[in-house]
């Protein structure tokens, strides 16, 4: 990495460009090999009917086009979490570490992770990957991983509840913008499948009407007048959104409001990739350091980097989306290398142009990673003539768009998974209402910091959700090595190497997260208590997994 700063090369492209073109080739190459690899491993075979056509609905079960459901895959998985985490870690710890992990980690741990649990779950007729554990790990594992994954998911929904309330209420346009393509999307999902209107007429129409919002949003008085409300009010409103979201059929609202939001995402990877390959000068220096130290604090580079990274790298919640939802929307068995393996590379580069944002501001700005990313994106918008203002706002759609995909994607496998831990004896409605309440109640929790004062839950609950959601991971990984290996009868160590790195690290990082809190003054228990309660879960299934591949009595 020296010729990074080499003055030579810097003459003609800057660093930001080098890191970014050096990103863009080592993902590509990683999709066309390693995804090959992959998908000859799996067997993948176009002729065979996925569950999306065998058990089609019209509710859950619907196939969709590759470009949609990439959109809608892309647009879940990708919440704040590649741009919190990744510029978090930066700032801790320099923006060489974010950078090579993000790389490393996306492109050979959460690739495999993300195509893995894809592939499992539409091999088992579109189950979730706690079902694909019933079966080859047996009837104690997959109750250990529900409750697991769920309360991992009820802490996802807690979060990502808050930071979308957060985004609509800094900013008037951008909350507009949002209100505005929801509604959009429930007149495209009833055109295009019941009318039958052209996909692409209804792009070309409405991709540019939600765009435009943003411009207009800035400068209407009624839109800042009516759409100026407290944070907390947008919470209720967007938690009663998230319970309608959840139940209704996902042709109707999840496909395409994921498609159309899909859209400010490839927008929003395409302005930071000018930015990056052509900001140059005043504004665009490399100012934050390379490397900052293996400490930041009271935090250890190893185990906490590759816990705060999260989604930038690899996640949990993406396991949970493929075999939640994405599965039962395949239409060939080969789409998984672009939904599944391609998803994660694309949410790779989204965490390197975040970690870009922050090494040209050299700090992270007031009002958090999010003010940061949104800055940065007006910076670069600039570049092709955009208003910088206009381009912070569109920033912060975009991340919006990010959270509020992943939030109702989120509270819809919550109650998947809490209708499978009672073997469907609650039904969607009493479980949607399970899993909203759970993640309100979180937030109207008062946590405490290291000196006894009062903190936002939210903000207490991001390291064990970060935590959280890598152990998920790992225990993917684990499900995704035993059934390769008793199943398939092939080579798991792809899913094996990668789980017992990731295990090891977040078992490591709720040790400290448990031993620091703690030592509070005021114990900040809203964080303890959850972090023993997963810890022990994790370390359960994983004996459980490890008894299962030793056990002969478990045959294909």
């Amino acid at each position: 990495m020296v010729f990074i700063f080499s003055s030579e090369v810097n003459e003609v492209l800057s660093t930001l460009a080098i890191l970014f073109l050096i990103a863009v080739v080592l993902f590509v190459l990683c999709y066309k090999i390693y995804g090959s690899y992959m998908a000859n491993i799996y067997g993948l075979n176009d002729d065979v009917q996925t569950p999306a056509e065998a058990l089609f609905d019209g509710i859950d079960y619907c196939p969709a086009h590759p470009a949609v459901l990439l959109g809608h895959h892309f647009a879940s998985i990708a919440g704040a979490g590649p741009i919190v985490g990744p510029i978090t870690a930066a700032a801790m710890f320099g923006w060489l570490p974010a950078y090579l992990w993000c790389l490393i980690g996306s492109a050979f741990l959460g690739g495999p992770h993300d195509m893995g649990a894809l592939v499992a779950s539409m091999r088992h007729d579109g189950k979730s990957v706690g079902e694909v554990v019933d079966k080859w790990i047996g009837r104690k594992g997959k109750v250990l991983f529900l409750c697991f994954t769920i309360l991992a998911l009820v802490l996802v929904v807690a979060v990502f509840l808050q930071l979308s309330a957060g985004s609509f209420a800094a900013d008037p346009a951008v909350a507009f913008s949002a209100t505005l393509y929801i509604f959009m999307a429930l007149l495209f999902g009833v055109l295009i499948y019941k009318y039958h209107v052209p996909l692409w007429l209804m792009t070309v129409v409405m991709v540019p009407i939600v765009i435009y919002a943003c411009w207009y949003g800035n400068d209407a008085a009624w839109v800042a007048e009516m759409f100026k409300l407290p944070m907390e009010t947008w919470r209720w409103i967007l938690a009663g959104y998230i319970f309608f979201a959840s139940v209704l059929p996902v042709w109707l609202l999840l496909q395409p409001r994921d498609y159309l939001a899909s859209y400010f995402l490839y927008f929003a990877v395409i302005i930071g990739t000018i930015g990056m390959l052509m900001g140059k000068g005043e504004g665009f220096e490399v100012v934050l350091p390379a490397f900052k130290g293996f400490v930041a604090g009271n935090q250890f580079l190893w185990p906490m980097l590759f816990v705060i990274v999260a989604c930038g790298a690899i996640s949990g919640f993406h396991s949970l989306v493929g075999s939640g939802t994405t599965s039962k929307q395949l239409r060939k068995e080969k789409d998984t290398v672009l939904v599944g393996y391609g998803s994660m590379l694309l949410e790779g580069l989204v965490a390197v142009i975040a970690i870009a944002t922050i090494m040209i501001t050299g700090t992270i700005a007031q009002g958090g990673p999010t003010i940061t990313y949104a800055q940065g994106f007006g910076k670069f918008a600039a570049i092709i003539g955009i208003d910088p203002k206009v381009g912070m706002s569109l920033g912060l759609l975009a991340i919006n768009s990010f959270l509020l995909t992943s939030l109702d994607t989120a509270t819809r496998l919550t109650r998947y998974q809490i209708q499978e831990l009672s073997n469907m004896k609650i039904d969607k409605y009493t479980a949607t209402v399970i899993a909203v309440a759970a993640g309100m109640a979180l937030l109207l929790t008062k946590a405490h910091g290291p000196t006894g004062n009062v903190i936002p839950a939210w903000a207490a609950i991001w390291p064990i959700f970060g935590a959280s959601n890598q152990l998920v991971a790992a225990l993917a990984l684990l499900t995704i090595g035993v059934w390769v290996g008793k199943a398939l009868k092939k080579d798991n160590r792809f899913a094996m190497y990668p789980m017992w790195f990731m295990l090891v690290t977040t078992v490591a990082a709720l040790g400290f997260l448990i031993k620091d809190n703690m030592a509070y003054e005021h114990p900040n228990y809203i964080l303890v208590v959850p972090s023993i309660i997963l810890l022990v879960l994790a370390i359960m299934m994983v004996f459980e997994s490890l008894k299962a591949l030793k056990n002969p009595d478990i045959k294909a």
